[in-house]
């Protein structure tokens, strides 16, 4: 996990130099994610939905018919640039997207009601960091879907991270084919803020 501002940009530079080719080689895994996710975790017309680390907005064509708006950060200028030219196409007008780092979201304290940080946590600079600034932006008992890389973490270590924050895991979901552990959470009282 990169520790500094210079290994963080590094991770940008990585994104950027591939965003014309990311669909290609991540869509099928991606969508199975987010279909598994979604069997667990409804978006309803009244939700404002973040997704973390947003890439090139595969989560987009699944949810902005459900959710009243939906907010899209990443860092890479390529990948959200990829990102924009989806919502375009699909004709959107309920996608939002902001360059922003995922540990220093731009927005208030507990203002979405669905949060999506999919392929995200492996790129953290710091875990906890990173799981606190997403929790600080999601409403006390919403729903938050979260996965880990399975060759970074091990489940218990994924699993601890999510409870160490006072997450509660209501399902965790592991398919084979996926290199991701996937965790739908609720966001307690409990859980930790900045």
């Amino acid at each position: 996990m990169p520790t500094t501002w210079f290994e963080k940009r590094g991770i940008i530079r990585h994104y950027d130099k591939m965003a014309n080719i990311y669909d290609s080689l991540y869509r099928e895994e991606q969508e199975l994610k987010i279909k598994q996710i979604l069997r667990h975790m409804a978006v309803h017309n009244s939700d404002l939905t973040l997704d973390a680390g947003c890439g090139t907005g595969f989560l987009f064509k699944h949810v902005h018919k459900q959710g009243s708006h939906l907010v899209g950060a990443d860092l890479s200028k390529g990948l959200l640039r990829i990102a924009l030219a989806h919502v375009r196409q699909a004709g959107t007008r309920n996608v939002s997207l902001v360059r922003a780092d995922v540990d220093h979201l731009p927005f208030k304290e507990r203002v979405f009601d669905k949060v999506f940080a999919l392929t995200l946590l492996q790129d953290s600079s710091d875990l906890d960091v990173t799981l606190k600034e997403i929790i600080r932006t999601t409403k006390v008992d919403s729903m938050l879907a979260v996965t880990g890389l399975k060759k970074v973490f091990t489940e218990e270590q994924f699993k601890q991270a999510l409870t160490k924050e006072g997450l509660e895991i209501n399902i965790l979901l592991t398919p084979e084919q996926v290199k991701d552990f996937i965790a739908v959470c609720r966001m307690h009282v409990e859980a930790k803020i900045k």
